[in-house]
């Protein structure tokens, strides 16, 4: 039987949504507001969708004192904090998958990686030039062909953020194949994207099993 997800509702919209789609807030001991991304703090919460635009929006409207019926300090840049929280998470999360082996650095050997491994992801330094992108795109769209539109290409995070969560200097390129820690990643990547508004419906090809689409090699 598949697990039920509680919902609540948001503070700001007034709508229900399952709490993954929704950012928790508790009161810390100084009573200033502060997010609770992993849903495990103590305390009463209160739920924002989780987007920039809705918590600037219930910063904006002065939402909180009402929702916690008390007088409490909400920092002004609460948005851009959880979207900084949220990307080093993300950050964080690819480590993990390359300690557990999942991540494959260096431009060959991700052209070589696309024709031998379950793939599924590409992770490109927000700085890579666009003759490497369209080099590995086209060895990509070999396998694809016209589903290359929507196959997960990763690209927000920065060279020295790559370099940092990989262990390793100058990553320009990268590919995130099937296994311990790849899962892990790009749910974070879609929260990610889905708080910043950028367009995730065009970020992953889903199976009809709802599971990010995976390359897999011919024969596999």
């Amino acid at each position: 039987m598949p697990r039920h997800e509680p919902e609540r509702t948001c503070i700001v919209t007034r709508t229900v949504h399952p709490s993954a789609e929704l950012i928790r807030f508790v009161l810390g001991p100084d009573r200033e507001v502060v997010p609770d991304l992993k849903h495990k703090l103590p305390g009463r919460g209160v739920w924002v969708t989780a987007r920039h635009d809705v918590v600037e929006e219930a910063v904006r409207r002065r939402v909180f004192p009402r929702a916690f019926k008390a007088e409490v300090t909400v920092p002004e840049t609460l948005a851009g904090d959880i979207r900084q929280a949220l990307r080093t998470d993300l950050r964080q999360s690819l480590s993990l998958a390359n300690k557990a082996g999942t991540v494959v650095t260096g431009f060959h050997k991700v052209e070589s990686v696309i024709a031998e491994k379950p793939l599924v992801a590409l992770i490109h330094a927000a700085e890579a030039a666009e003759d490497g992108r369209r080099k590995i795109a086209n060895q990509l769209r070999k396998r694809l062909g016209d589903a290359i539109s929507s196959f997960p290409v990763v690209q927000e995070l920065s060279n020295d953020e790559l370099d940092l969560a990989l262990g390793r200097s100058h990553v320009i390129h990268a590919a995130l194949v099937a296994g311990a820690g790849s899962d892990g990643f790009l749910n974070r990547w879609h929260r990610y994207r889905e708080y910043c508004g950028l367009d995730v419906d065009q970020a992953g090809l889903q199976s009809e099993t709802g599971e990010p689409t995976i390359l897999k090699p011919a024969g596999y």
